[in-house]
């Protein structure tokens, strides 16, 4: 990870410290810069959106045992 130093012009410091006394818990200042940074980033396609990896199921096997037994499925060993 980088760190890094930022100088905050008047209003803009003004800006944050307002919009965090605002929340009922107030974030940290590095969460609302990196916050604000992926933004911006992302909206000008130097980042790509983060998309969970979602699994589910794709049919029925008949089986009831998969859940416990997968292994010996996935090596030949039960039929």
């Amino acid at each position: 990870m980088k760190r890094a130093t930022v100088t905050l012009p008047d209003d803009l410091a003004e800006a944050v410290e307002s919009y965090t006394r605002a929340q009922n818990v107030p974030p940290a200042l590095t969460a609302v810069v990196q916050t604000a940074l992926r933004e911006y980033l992302r909206e000008r396609g130097f980042l790509q959106t983060y998309r969970p990896l979602k699994l589910g199921p794709l049919g029925n096997s008949g089986r009831s045992d998969i859940s416990v037994n997968h292994d010996l499925y996935l090596t030949g060993l039960k039929k």
